[in-house]
């Protein structure tokens, strides 16, 4: 009978997770055969990826290795989504201060069915003007590179140098209320809860 590759996949990460775990644990193959009521020879055809596991062999595993059966899996999703945008290359994107010359580009994101968080690069020069705050969904951080500039939250006013942060609820009125030295760029990253809409 053939292997799919796939299951060849699985099947070898469960084994370097089992190793893993035992060997951490400083339990010997005789060791986790007792607490697991399986034979050295079956954990062995485990740990060396030549059989596949059921169930309640994982179950077994986990139990006697004191982790939970999720963690035998770990590794078989590892390729992840990675956005590289060079310096100066982020999509310009409009938004409400565009009209007034704000520049917003934006520095990454990844094709998941819904955004969970949203990088942008501000840009406020000299044609920049300051406009009525506005809200939205999320938590917002801001990080300041070059310039100062004054920035609302609610009632709350900051004077934000390079190197200066703010974190804050994005459903409070926000934005920037005076530009005190152009040009000003800060980072302004959005994080959205499962079921926010930008």
């Amino acid at each position: 009978m053939s292997t799919e590759p796939g299951e060849q996949a699985l099947e070898q990460v469960i084994a370097a997770r089992v190793r893993e775990y035992r060997l951490a644990a400083a339990l010997s193959v005789a060791e986790l055969a007792r607490r697991t009521e399986m034979s050295k020879a079956m954990l062995s055809k485990i740990e060396n990826a030549q059989t596949s596991c059921s169930l309640s062999t994982l179950g077994r595993l986990a139990a006697g290795l004191g982790v939970p059966v999720t963690a035998l899996f770990r590794g078989v999703d590892d390729e992840r989504e990675a956005v590289f945008v060079p310096a100066g290359h982020g999509a310009r994107i409009v938004r409400r201060g565009s009209r007034v010359g704000h520049l917003y580009e934006l520095l990454g994101t990844l094709r998941e069915g819904s955004r969970r968080m949203e990088p942008l690069l501000v840009t406020l020069t000299e044609a920049s003007e300051v406009f009525p705050l506005f809200q939205h969904e999320g938590t917002e951080f801001l990080y300041v590179l070059d310039g100062v500039l004054e920035y609302g939250h609610g009632e709350a006013r900051y004077v934000l140098h390079p190197g200066d942060a703010l974190m804050f609820d994005g459903q409070g009125p926000h934005g920037p209320v005076r530009l005190l030295k152009l040009p000003i760029r800060f980072l302004s990253v959005t994080a959205y809860g499962s079921h926010d809409v930008a």
